[in-house]
């Protein structure tokens, strides 16, 4: 827990030194520079695989998304006392021993704050996956270049590895077959299984 807590620490006080809000060096309370590294190399990564979606984008949004996406996850993960790997934290969650922290939550709240950016060049979009199989139905937002498809768009999803941050194109997460979650609500709605207590859970 103490490594994942400094982990987290290295991950919003790199987020910070990115938009400029402190300088210098991290001290070891906030994080090893080591893990300060991990985290630039892991936002400049995620910024050139956002920018790689659409010849439109505006680096500058694509880095903010990028930086937001990082610290954001980390700061949820404090706020949902993320302590256990993904599935067990929702058994918590679901017994009410832990705040939040099921796969909607991650995708609403992910989702909510890049919305507050008001990006000109990119759009935020909803999807759910297993709707329809025996498997662990499972939610996520995407990132993608202003107008485009989710199909073309960037997975991110911090729920799968338990407050990690995890981002593929959608094409390449074989991992998950993603539906938008509208087309979801009417496949749902056509066999008499969209209930207003789903549709809550799903964030809709």
């Amino acid at each position: 827990m103490t490594v994942k807590l400094n982990v987290l620490k290295a991950v919003v006080f790199a987020a910070l030194v990115a938009l400029g809000a402190c300088g210098g060096a991290p001290s070891a309370r906030d994080g090893s520079v080591a893990q300060v590294e991990q985290v630039n190399r892991n936002v400049a990564e995620l910024t050139a695989g956002i920018l790689a979606l659409g010849a439109g984008i505006d680096p500058e949004e694509a880095a903010r998304a990028a930086r937001i996406s990082y610290s954001y996850t980390a700061q949820l993960a404090q706020e949902y006392e993320i302590e256990d790997a993904a599935i067990i934290h929702n058994i918590k969650v679901n017994r009410g021993t832990k705040p939040r922290g099921l796969c909607w939550h991650w995708a609403e709240d992910i989702e909510n704050r890049l919305k507050a950016e008001n990006f000109q060049t990119l759009d935020l979009h909803r999807a759910i996956a297993n709707y329809d199989n025996w498997r662990l139905e499972h939610s996520t937002a995407i990132i993608s270049a202003k107008g485009a498809s989710m199909y073309d768009g960037m997975v991110l999803d911090p729920w799968r590895e338990g407050g990690e941050l995890t981002w593929k194109t959608v094409r390449d997460d074989k991992r998950y077959a993603w539906s938008p979650r509208l087309e979801v609500f009417e496949w749902k709605r056509a066999r008499g299984l969209l209930t207003t207590r789903y549709v809550k859970a799903a964030g809709g």
